[in-house]
Order: C-alpha cells, then sequence, then structure tokens
C-alpha cells in the first residue's frame, strides 16, 4: 500500500460538514474532543446553496400543532408521528438557540420577517439574506466551529469505510487528499451527516459530490437503509437552452408567482384547491403532464404581476442568475421544470440519530428519520439538519471509545488509482445517470425499472477488476442506484413522491416502510 496512515481519536466524529455535520459539532464542542471530516470543503454542500429557508413555527398565530398537520399531510401517510412532534416543537428550540448564539435572519420593526411556501398553512419559513439562507446560516456555523479549540476540521478527506463488525462502529478509514495519506479516525459515536444522492440525476440542483456515498458506506457496514424509492424533484428549476439549470426556490410561488403551461395558461387549478402552494410532489406531477400535454420540455413561472422592486430585493440572487442567462425575472416568463432535489429515504434511524448499529448515528439528509414520509414538506430540512444534529450528539454523549481503529490499514485504497480505468468509469457514469433520468425520475413503470436493474448489475459485473478512486466511486454509485430501483419496483402504488405509470393510485396495503439491509430479504415495517 502506498502512503503512511495517520491516526486520529476523538470523542465525536462528524461525517460531512453542511448544516447537519457543523450544527452536530456546534453541540458537540462543549461535551469533547469533535473531528469533522469532509471530502471537500466546508462551502461546497447541499445546505450552502439552499435557498428556501427554515421552517418554524415561532409567530404568535401558528402552532407546532398546525405545523406537523402540514407535514404529515405532504407525507401522504408515511410520517412517522413521534419524529415529526418533535421536528415541530423542538424545531422552535433550535432556531431561538441558533439565533441567540447570533445568526442573523431577516426581519424589520415588527420582526422576523416569514415566508409562505407549498403545503405550508401559515407564513412559518425564516430566511436570511433574501433567498440565501443557507450561505448565511453555512457561513455563521464555519465561524462558530472554528473558533471553538475542541473542533477540528479535516477537509479534503474522503471517507472509504466505516469500521465495523456489522453491530458496532469504531470509527473510519479515510483518505486525505491534501496530505496523501490515509487516516483512521477512532471514535465511540460516528454521526453520518454527508447529505443524499440527487447528483445521480443528469438534471440536478445538487452539486456533483451529492452522491449517496454516506448511505453507501452505511449500507456496506450493515445498517437499515429505507424509503429510497422517495426522490423528491424541485418543480421549478431554469431550464435554459444552454442547459444551465439553476433552482427558482419555492418562496417565489409562495410569494404569489403563477405557473403557467407553454400555451401561456395557468394550471394548477386543475391538479390542486391550493393552486401553485400544493406540496411538491403535486406541482411536479402536474408539470410533467402539463409537459407531455403541450410536448415542451418546460412550464413557465411568472412573476410580471408582482411589485418589481419587491422582487428584485426579496430574490436578488435569482434575479442575477436570471439576468445572466437573458431573462428578467420581473417582467418575463421563465422556463422551469421540475429537477431532482432531495433524497428523502437513508440510513433509518431512530429518534435520537441512531442507526441499527451501535455508535452509528445519522442525519441530515443522508438520513431517514421517518419525518418526511412520502414527500418531504417544503423548508422542513434545514429544520430536521438541526433537530437530529443536536438528537445524535445527545444520544451520543458519554459514549466509551471501544477501540478497534487502529491497525492495519482496512479501508479502500484511493491513492492506487489507475488512469486506464478513467474512460470506463466515464462510460458507466453517463450511462447511470442516463437511466437514472429515464427510469426513476418522476414517473416509474415496471419494464423500465427492471432493465434499469438489469443494466446496473451488468455494469457491477463488468466493473470487479477496477480500482482505486474509479472503483469506489463507482461502487457507491452502484450501492445507491439499485437500492432506488428495487424500492421502487417494490413500492407497487403511487404515493407522494414516488408515482407508477402502471399503479397511479395509493394503496393502503403499503403504508410502510420499505426497509434494507445487506444480505437480508427487503421487508415493510410499519
Amino acid at each position: 500500500m502506498s502512503g503512511k496512515i495517520i491516526d486520529v481519536e476523538c470523542d465525536f466524529l462528524v461525517v460531512g460538514g453542511g448544516l447537519a455535520g457543523l450544527y452536530a459539532a456546534v453541540c458537540a464542542s462543549s461535551l469533547g474532543r469533535c473531528v469533522v471530516v469532509t471530502k471537500q470543503t466546508l462551502v461546497q454542500s447541499n445546505s450552502y446553496w439552499a435557498q428556501g429557508g427554515i421552517a418554524a413555527a415561532v409567530d404568535p398565530e401558528d402552532s407546532p400543532v398546525f405545523h406537523k398537520e402540514d407535514t404529515v399531510t405532504a407525507g401522504r401517510g408515511l410520517c412517522d408521528s413521534r419524529a415529526v412532534q418533535i421536528l415541530v416543537e423542538e424545531g422552535r428550540e433550535r432556531v431561538t438557540d441558533l439565533i441567540n448564539l447570533g445568526m442573523k435572519f431577516d426581519s424589520d420593526d415588527s420582526g422576523l420577517l416569514l415566508g409562505l411556501e407549498g403545503g405550508h398553512s401559515k407564513r412559518r419559513v425564516l430566511h436570511a439574506g433574501g433567498d440565501s439562507t443557507g450561505k448565511e446560516m453555512i457561513d455563521f456555523l464555519i465561524s462558530y466551529v472554528s473558533s471553538s479549540e475542541s473542533v477540528t476540521i479535516l477537509e479534503l478527506v474522503t471517507v472509504t469505510d466505516i469500521i465495523s463488525d456489522g453491530e458496532r462502529c469504531y470509527g473510519v478509514w479515510g483518505y486525505d487528499e491534501g496530505r496523501e495519506s490515509y487516516v483512521s479516525i477512532a471514535s465511540p459515536s460516528t454521526i453520518l451527516a454527508t447529505g443524499g444522492a440527487s447528483a445521480l440525476y443528469r438534471r440536478t440542483t445538487n452539486p456533483e459530490g451529492a452522491s449517496g456515498e454516506g448511505i453507501s458506506l452505511a449500507w456496506r457496514a450493515g445498517a437499515e437503509i429505507s424509503d429510497m424509492e422517495f426522490v423528491q424533484f424541485h418543480p421549478t428549476v431554469f431550464s435554459g437552452k444552454k442547459g444551465d439549470a439553476f433552482l427558482l426556490t419555492e418562496a417565489i410561488r409562495g410569494e404569489g408567482a403563477y405557473l403557467l403551461n407553454a400555451w401561456g395558461t395557468r394550471f394548477m387549478e386543475r391538479y390542486s384547491p391550493l393552486l401553485e402552494l400544493a406540496p411538491r410532489d403535486v406541482v411536479s406531477k402536474a408539470i410533467h403532464s402539463e409537459m407531455r400535454s403541450c410536448g415542451e420540455d418546460y412550464v413557465y413561472l411568472d412573476l410580471s404581476h408582482m411589485d418589481p422592486e419587491f422582487v428584485r430585493k426579496r430574490f436578488s440572487t435569482i434575479e442575477r442568475l436570471c439576468r445572466d442567462s437573458g431573462f428578467d425575472l420581473t417582467r418575463d416568463h421563465i422556463p422551469v421544470a421540475p429537477a431532482a432535489h432531495y433524497t428523502i429515504g437513508g440510513v433509518r434511524t431512530g429518534l435520537m440519530g441512531e442507526t441499527s448499529i451501535e455508535g452509528l448515528y445519522a442525519c441530515g439528509e443522508v438520513s431517514n428519520t421517518g419525518v418526511h414520509g412520502a414527500n418531504r414538506l417544503a423548508s422542513n430540512s434545514l429544520l430536521e439538519c438541526m433537530v437530529f444534529a443536536k438528537r445524535c450528539v445527545d444520544g451520543a454523549a458519554g459514549g466509551r471509545n471501544p477501540g478497534g481503529a487502529g491497525g492495519d490499514f482496512g479501508g479502500f485504497m484511493l491513492a492506487d488509482t489507475r488512469e486506464a480505468d478513467a474512460e470506463f468509469f466515464n462510460e458507466a457514469r453517463d450511462a447511470i445517470i442516463r437511466g437514472m433520468s429515464a427510469y426513476l425520475g418522476i414517473v416509474r413503470e415496471r419494464k423500465g425499472v427492471e432493465r434499469f436493474i438489469t443494466q446496473l448489475e451488468e455494469i457491477s459485473s463488468a466493473s470487479e477488476g477496477v480500482t482505486g478512486w474509479f472503483g469506489f466511486k463507482l461502487g457507491t454509485m452502484l450501492d445507491v442506484c439499485l437500492l432506488v430501483a428495487r424500492a421502487a419496483l417494490l413500492r407497487k402504488e403511487s404515493r407522494g413522491a414516488h408515482m407508477r405509470s402502471d399503479y397511479p393510485e395509493e394503496d393502503s396495503g403499503y403504508e410502510k416502510h420499505l426497509v434494507f439491509r445487506k444480505g437480508v430479504e427487503a421487508y415493510g415495517d410499519n
């Protein structure tokens, strides 16, 4: 093996540097030594690019009761009621804690400015910097953890294996790109906060790194994975002729924007009495239907009836992006189409973020807490990150280091990458992304999913000799895509973000979670 091994020990190990990972580090910083590992830099996460905001019932006229009702309604019968109760009640506390630490959300003389988004019955979405909430929150948390003597940040470190005997987690193996060294990190408590997998689609709002590596790592270590068929598509992503794509936040429709089909006609009244403020699964399906009816690959978002000055101030980032693409957000019809946005399924956890492997916790998009059910309510994701990051730390506090992370290197040897494997990897990656987009998009059907599973299995067989980074990355993609495909094949109904053209209705027999564990037959759990 080439490269030396660096041994690290800590009380809390956090894998991932988005909001969930950074907030876990904030919570752990007063309890012991915390190491945060991220494969990129701290500003290259989904959280950093989040526009919409963070939902919390902080207004006197709002209540956690209403927030819970909205969340459960959007989740189409699959929300864990206990987890949702925790989310809406503790969510207010976490937001208040963050404000007390010094985080500034948008406000005026009357108090916090609260937005309205699809599926919400009240204005309860806090924003920062207009439409750059994620950036403002991440920048604030980076500053906080960077000043803490008990938190160490390791950037450009790729975690290649969870050290586990199938029953307990002892830490992780990784590769430090900057120091060209392997690293062994031992910890009694490992918190996965690596994000989702929507970058495995051609049209996506996610950065390239959101390819599901945390889900794959947990799967290989023997953890339970659930609800992988539920991939949420954001309804309104810019659809330019040059292929450029960027998110147009849910808050735009919350402030009054219209959706028009390619013929210039509003259409949401045919799909929901909530019109443009229906939950995301309803809006995405409606847009998909209108695109097929009109024979176009886009619909329009129209803000021309809104106050131009308000639009420019409230959505300054989006206004600039539209302008750079040749559109005036205040006057023009903006072409939009759905794009893969959020992985609802993931590593299955309990109410303290614990997984089926002792010592391994998960929070944020990599996890499946049961909060979102079959369809995530807008702006609940950042809230879930904070609520369950703290719960992971609370659940892990007091753990004792069981040892076992040292010794001979047991991880994937990324440094032994062969350039000869690059061509195979590039072709395989492109085929996988095409297949995910074609067969596991907004609408699926049996023959297409079966065809894709066969294709994935063929790629897996052909890749057995691929080594190093290419082998690791391809293996991760195959793990995650097969989990999504097999779950989508098993769920013979349409529910929330999972839609089957051959089973277009909900089936009460599938009001359960599909759970996968390596070496064990998939099963349904209520």
